[in-house]
């Protein structure tokens, strides 16, 4: 009686095979359309002006995404809409930690924060320098010219490794985003693999 079974549950099995097998390509094919419809913005200061990419995780540019700009207490500040690059620039109104939150279309979201230290050159956020003495010791004016010297030396490192810092932040954006996927995937094929496994056994 047991060998008249036997072809029989080798059937059913490989039906279950297959069926995840199909299963599984479909999740697959679900993901990689969720993964490539997620957004991302990016924001850098350049001088008085902020400016910001948002694109999806495929590399196209969001165009007439909805950009919102919200200070460190949650008031919007702001608000503007990306170009066909994908690209929206703005002055800040004053030196504080931004949110940038991108609206882009069919609902999806992302947020960018931009603290405050990234905002050097905002009017209004340098403080007003204390008048010189009229009898300045030597030993004063060196010690001003070391500081001149180190925010020199401070701005060019900026300015030279904005580039670099701009494409780290985008590399690590798609990386977390491809992980998040991945492990979203896992975790549905488990839960799959567990029904299946007593599915078989009845």
């Amino acid at each position: 009686m047991r060998k008249d079974n036997m072809p029989r549950r080798i059937f059913d099995c490989y039906k279950l095979l297959i069926s995840f097998v199909f299963l599984s390509f479909l999740l697959l094919m679900t993901a990689s359309v969720v993964f490539a419809h997620k957004v991302n913005i990016f924001a850098y200061a350049e001088g008085d002006t902020v400016y910001t990419e948002s694109y999806f995780s495929d590399g196209t540019k969001v165009k007439d995404g909805v950009v919102q700009v919200y200070d460190s207490q949650g008031t919007k500040l702001l608000e503007g809409k990306t170009d066909e690059n994908g690209e929206f620039d703005f002055k800040p109104p004053k030196k504080d930690d931004l949110k940038i939150v991108l609206l882009a279309s069919m609902g999806h979201k992302n947020t960018y924060t931009l603290s405050a230290d990234e905002l050097r050159d905002i009017i209004g956020a340098q403080k007003p320098q204390k008048p010189e003495p009229k009898e300045p010791r030597v030993k004063e004016g060196a010690e001003v010219d070391l500081d001149q010297i180190k925010r020199i030396i401070d701005t060019s490192l900026d300015e030279k490794l904005k580039p670099i810092m701009r494409q780290l932040t985008k590399a690590q954006q798609r990386e977390v985003s491809f992980t998040e996927v991945i492990g979203g995937i896992g975790y549905i094929f488990g839960i799959m693999g567990i029904i299946l496994y007593f599915l078989s056994k009845k």
